[in-house]
């Protein structure tokens, strides 16, 4: 399936010529963003519209990368996708008050917007996991954007947290591959069913580094911080998208390595009315609007 790979690269690709041609053209600069959000929004539907289509791409950092575009995943990436349009639409009005290292978001945003597509297109936890730690990294700039105290802060919280996060992520997928012999998702599932392994250590482990940037709690502690400091085009995306690949990554744990496990899930069920909760009780208390929309989004 071709279109995979073009709908993640093409954002990749176009973040660099956006970059390349900031400084001679800030007009051209923010066309090519938007024509991106369009075009890639228009692939993802084609994908969605196409049905189930698989790629892998064997040798890749070892292990290959494989992807699906089946129903559920073409779902995420085609919301993703428009929500990366909408903002790319927005943009140029809200930077036209903060026009500082416009060339800089623009790179990094669309980077962004390739590995977050990675992400909902994975078929394995490799892949999810490489792309996922990208995610990271690139956001991680978005967040810094002004680069006030406070949004320098807010950045480097964000990004131990995220880091923190991937290294115990990583620690799980290393059992999870010693146990199963695969990290698949279909495939994880047809393993563990066909033998009788303990996954619950690996599966909390791989969890951490999703539950970081879902925003559960205690791993919440990046959100209410890196809102308010980030650009509103930027805290949109963070808030829209980027929590929900987390909760994307805890979805496939639950329904891959640990369906129907009572102790797994009533722990995770523990875990939700907490963050539940306390988002609330923490929006109620904010005097900043930002604040305010990231503690909703965290509850």
């Amino acid at each position: 399936m071709f279109l995979i790979p073009v709908v993640i690269l093409l954002p990749m690709v176009m973040a660099v010529v956006s970059a390349c041609v900031s400084k001679r053209s800030a007009l051209i600069r923010d066309g090519l963003v938007v024509g991106t959000g369009i075009a890639t929004f228009a692939l993802c539907v084609l994908l969605l519209l196409q049905g189930e289509g698989h790629l892998t791409i064997p040798a890749v950092c070892g292990f290959g990368l494989t992807f699906e575009a089946d129903g559920f995943r073409a779902i995420y990436a085609c919301i993703a996708s428009f929500m990366w349009m909408m903002s790319g639409i927005f943009s140029p009005e809200y930077f036209s008050h903060h026009a500082e290292n416009r060339g800089r978001y623009s790179l990094f945003n669309l980077l962004t917007l390739g590995a977050t597509l990675g992400v909902f297109y994975s078929d394995d936890l490799y892949t999810t996991f490489i792309f996922f730690e990208i995610m990271s990294v690139t956001s991680f700039v978005m967040v810094a954007h002004e680069e006030t105290p406070g949004a320098m802060k807010a950045a480097y919280t964000y990004l131990a947290v995220a880091v923190i996060g991937g290294m115990t992520t990583l620690m799980g997928l290393f059992l999870t591959w010693q146990q199963l012999g695969t990290l698949g998702f279909e495939a994880m599932q047809a393993a563990k069913a066909a033998g009788s392994v303990n996954l619950t250590a690996a599966s909390w482990l791989i969890v951490v580094g999703f539950a970081a940037k879902a925003g559960l709690y205690p791993l919440h502690i990046w959100l209410p911080k890196a809102h308010p400091v980030a650009p509103a085009p930027a805290s949109a995306l963070l808030s829209g998208i980027l929590t929900k690949s987390g909760v994307f990554g805890m979805v496939v744990i639950c329904s891959r390595l640990m369906p129907g496990d009572a102790a797994f899930g009533n722990g995770l069920l523990v875990l939700g009315c907490i963050t539940m909760f306390l988002g609330a009780v923490l929006a109620l208390f904010s005097v900043d609007l930002k604040r305010t929309l990231a503690c909703s989004s965290m509850s």
